[in-house]
């Protein structure tokens, strides 16, 4: 696939939120928004609900809070469950999804009335990109942050890896605890060792090849996309880590079998992989500027979009929280040009300032809608 076109394919079908309703999440105790244009403005003051609307559509694709937040959490304040219906349309069909979480804590998914047996068959089907102001944590922060973008990524489109994905959550933390059962009896059962090493290595193995192959298209296209944006190259190298470059996982497991049972954890394997960032061959995080941060950080997240994009068919939806705090007005008319009039996706923004958000679309030439939140 050819990604040097960065967002010029007109994708084969459209793919719109229509109207979503929020009943007793966060700050909302019932509200409903029905959207009319491709690019929606979202803008108020700091508390009025801007990112908690924008959370709102990315729960209802991944069934979680885009924050990590615990469910508890996203009930209104003093107030038991919380229930998000959005109305979408693929081309000519329509589709409905509603996540409840009941006053329990048991939660449901539902797609025009039925409800999934596991969340996971549902990832991918409403494919959708946040970029927001803590995102910079994904090129400053620990190796986590970028393998969870990763995740989040494969899993929209290769189901396989999710559900190998979680087996190996569920077998690395098997093979935890048997380590630390092993340190606390001074002896480990080595029959079940065997067979977590040999099941772990599986899952892991598949993981590893999976992402190493992926990395080969994501990589080279967020490179591109940040000469884009920050207008030159600045020396940026970006390179996939993981332990599994250089030795098989099993043979990983045994050389590491006496660290291990002493630290009580497994210590290496494709939970330790990484996207390794660097600038002038430093780390990147030690070199960059704020602004090489954020062009990265956009690059990262613009190339998720466009890969989903190709993939899916359609364009998946893309939400912007506060844009305007992270770059200068040269590199925010080109991304608003590039995500609003070369694409036919729907474009959420939020803003705390509606004139200077009206006054960017307009400049670029986009038809667009404002919702003003008080």
């Amino acid at each position: 696939m050819n990604y040097s076109g960065l967002g010029a394919l007109i994708c084969r079908l459209m793919f719109r939120l229509n109207e979503i309703t929020l009943v007793q999440f966060r700050n909302y105790i019932q509200q409903s928004f029905h959207f009319t244009e491709r690019i929606v403005g979202i803008c108020g003051q700091n508390g009025t609900g801007k990112t908690n609307l924008l959370d709102a559509i990315y729960y209802l694709s991944f069934s979680k809070s885009y924050f990590s937040r615990p469910d508890a959490q996203n009930v209104h304040h003093g107030l038991a469950g919380l229930r998000l219906q959005g109305q979408y349309s693929i081309e000519e069909k329509s589709l409905t999804v509603t996540a409840i979480v009941r006053e329990t804590g048991k939660k449901e998914l539902q797609v025009d009335g039925e409800a999934y047996k596991k969340f996971s068959d549902h990832i991918g089907k409403i494919p959708v990109v946040m970029i927001a102001p803590d995102d910079i944590e994904l090129v400053s922060g620990p190796g986590e942050e970028r393998r969870k973008f990763l995740d989040t990524l494969i899993s929209q489109l290769d189901h396989t890896y999710l559900q190998q994905l979680i087996n190996y959550q569920k077998i690395l933390q098997q093979r935890n605890s048997l380590l630390k059962q092993a340190a606390e009896q001074g002896t480990v059962d080595e029959t079940l060792l065997s067979i977590l090493n040999d099941q772990l290595s599986e899952s892991g193995t598949f993981i590893y090849e999976t992402r190493k192959a992926f990395l080969t298209l994501l990589l080279p296209l967020a490179y591109t996309i940040y000469e884009r944006i920050a207008g030159k190259s600045d020396g940026l190298s970006l390179e996939y880590y993981s332990p599994l470059l250089t030795t098989d996982f099993k043979e990983l497991l045994i050389a590491n079998r006496s660290k291990d049972l002493a630290l009580q954890r497994t210590s290496s394997g494709i939970h330790r992989d990484d996207i390794i960032l660097t600038m002038t061959d430093q780390l990147f995080k030690s070199e960059a500027s704020q602004g090489q941060r954020k062009s990265l950080l956009f690059a990262l997240k613009l190339a998720e979009w466009q890969i989903l994009k190709e993939k899916k068919g359609f364009t998946p939806i893309l939400l912007l929280d506060d844009v305007f705090e992270k770059l200068d007005d040269t590199r925010m008319f080109q991304l608003l040009e590039w995500v609003c009039t070369k694409s036919d996706g729907q474009v959420f923004i939020t803003d705390t300032h509606s004139e200077r958000l009206q006054m960017q679309l307009n400049r670029i030439g986009a038809v667009f809608q404002i919702l003003s939140l008080k």
